[in-house]
């Protein structure tokens, strides 16, 4: 072979690597657009007496927190309207839903949601109740200390216009009812196992439950659970530091894991944490944020 052959044949080969290069990181650059970013993060609510822990004096964190993951939904719990809005001002590029769960309105807690504006058109979005008349703003049932509610949003996602709505649901359980925790995590199952049939589901919340309560078993038990736990999937075995109510404390990660990210079959879980993060030994909140990222399965 002529000097002139070798070279065109090496020309040839070197280009056939750049192309399958180039096709590979074209590849891995869409499916990194495709996958969905989300954060679960029990704010604590803002009025509470809590010292050198106080909204005020933790809130810029808190925001500092939340950007770093740079979540494309949002779901928080214990959230006031004056919560709500802040984090809305400091979160410029996300739309909010949520209301006051004492009346519908701005009266109570909130479970208010947020999801990146360039990334989801909102199709339609709502709330209901966790009792046994849901659809009553304010209504409690069971064994409950506190009305709970569950804020949802259905969205269009911008980067996968023909796939399926994603619906997002996010919520907070009682703390004292065990009744209530089980039937609210029957209640909730039921809706998103009704969501799946036409959409893609997401669901955060604090569930006031470890993995060893019947709430969680309600929610996630049986091969026809609509949702999986991200946080297992990727994390099989169970470890003793896998609390997520901190107390403000850095240190506390024992307990139960009771802030969960879950869902429907059709995702695939590419990773799941409990976010650690602290300055001097305190957290931006009572609660560890969890978080986790999904991409559709192929």
């Amino acid at each position: 072979m002529t000097q002139t052959g070798k070279f065109m044949k090496q020309t040839i080969r070197l280009f056939a690597i750049l192309l399958w290069l180039s096709c590979a990181c074209v590849s891995a650059l869409a499916q990194a657009r495709a996958e969905v970013r989300v954060m679960s993060f029990n704010i604590r609510y803002g009025t509470a007496n809590d010292g050198e822990n106080h909204w005020d004096k933790r809130k810029a964190f808190l925001i500092e927190t939340i950007k770093a993951f740079k979540p494309d939904l949002l779901g928080t719990q214990e959230t006031l309207g004056f919560q709500r809005d802040y984090l809305a001002a400091q979160l410029a590029g996300y739309d909010v839903l949520g209301v006051g769960r004492d009346d519908g309105k701005e009266q109570g807690e909130m479970t208010a949601l947020y999801f990146k504006r360039d990334r989801f058109e909102k199709l339609d979005g709502g709330h209901f109740w966790l009792s046994e008349t849901p659809d009553i703003a304010g209504s409690k049932n069971w064994d409950a200390a506190l009305t709970r509610m569950v804020t949802w949003v259905k969205l269009r996602d911008k980067r996968q216009p023909r796939a399926r709505p994603l619906m997002f649901f996010n919520t907070h359980f009682d703390h004292r009812g065990e009744q209530a925790r089980i039937e609210s995590a029957r209640l909730i199952r039921r809706r998103v196992a009704e969501a799946t049939k036409t959409c893609r589901v997401i669901v955060t919340g604090d569930f006031n439950a470890g993995e060893d309560n019947e709430a969680y078993r309600a929610f996630f038990s049986g091969t026809d659970a609509p949702v999986i736990d991200a946080y297992r999937a990727i994390h099989s075995t169970r470890s003793n530091d896998e609390g997520t109510f901190s107390s403000f404390k850095a240190t506390e990660t024992k307990g139960p894991r009771i802030d969960w990210i879950g869902a429907s079959r059709e995702w695939q879980t590419v990773s799941a944490a409990i976010d650690r993060t602290a300055r001097e030994g305190r957290t931006p909140s009572d609660h560890f944020p969890v978080t986790a990222v999904f991409k559709m399965r192929r």
